[in-house]
């Protein structure tokens, strides 16, 4: 039985009424601004890059969700890679509007995608934000202990320290929610079920394990990545690692 404080926000969701595209509003940016004073870590491009030859229908076959992973790390262009996968900017419209790889509500594309890196060669220990209109990547926390904290605001599941990267997806709300009032918060998760299932077929592509996660304590994770918890907030995340054996029970 769904509890009635469930019911009541759903409620909430199921008309679009008036919204602010409606009332002439100037739509939210394609993405969050950044330092233009920040050195940019710029990554590898779809050009130059040259993705292992996969079969789609035998990845789907044996996809499977991971919590072990190697302690080989990944390669930054195979980041590259399923950074664009998920995320990846193809073209930007006159509207504007971006067409990614991964279908989006409107083509609104609400995400912000923070990565926590723990074994990317090339790249040192923390938190970096991947700007999809520049295929870059800008470091955004490097506190020593950001992953033991994330690690617990994740309930200490285990595979956030032992991965390679562990994908957050953040929901930047009026993005979405400037077309489609307060309907556009279903979209937000129907969207991060696109993003998600992209990262695991991409992944299984180059030998990569996946868990996606949407067990994690809301306040505390919103507040260790900077987050308010309103305007943004984390949707879904998700483990990456090389493949290991399954360990012994």
């Amino acid at each position: 039985m769904i509890p009635k404080e469930v019911l009541t926000a759903l409620q909430l969701t199921q008309s679009v009424g008036e919204t602010a595209q409606q009332q002439g509003l100037s739509q939210p940016p394609l993405e969050w601004p950044y330092d233009p004073q920040t050195t940019l870590i710029p990554l590898p491009t779809m050009e130059t890059l040259k993705p292992p030859p996969a079969d789609l229908w035998q990845i789907m076959a044996q996809r499977r969700t991971l919590r072990h992973y190697a302690d080989q790390p990944l390669a930054l262009e195979e980041l590259a890679l399923l950074l664009w996968a998920t995320q990846g900017v193809r073209q930007v419209t006159k509207r504007p509007a971006t067409l990614r790889t991964v279908p989006s509500a409107g083509a609104r594309h609400a995400f912000e995608t923070l990565l926590l890196i723990n074994r990317v060669s090339g790249l040192g220990q923390g938190v970096y934000r991947y700007l999809a209109l520049r295929h870059a990547l800008v470091p955004y926390k490097t506190e020593t202990d950001i992953a033991l904290r994330l690690y617990t605001a994740c309930y200490e599941q285990e595979h956030v320290l032992h991965s390679a990267v562990t994908f957050f997806w953040v929901a930047a709300v009026e993005r979405m929610t400037w077309r489609y009032g307060a309907r556009g918060l279903r979209y937000l998760f129907l969207d991060a079920g696109h993003v998600c299932q992209n990262l695991y077929l991409a992944a299984e592509g180059l030998g990569c394990g996946v868990c996606a996660i949407g067990a994690f304590d809301d306040t505390v994770l919103n507040a260790t990545l900077n987050l308010d918890g309103r305007t943004a907030f984390v949707v879904y995340a998700a483990t990456v690692g090389k493949r290991a054996p399954r360990p012994e029970r």
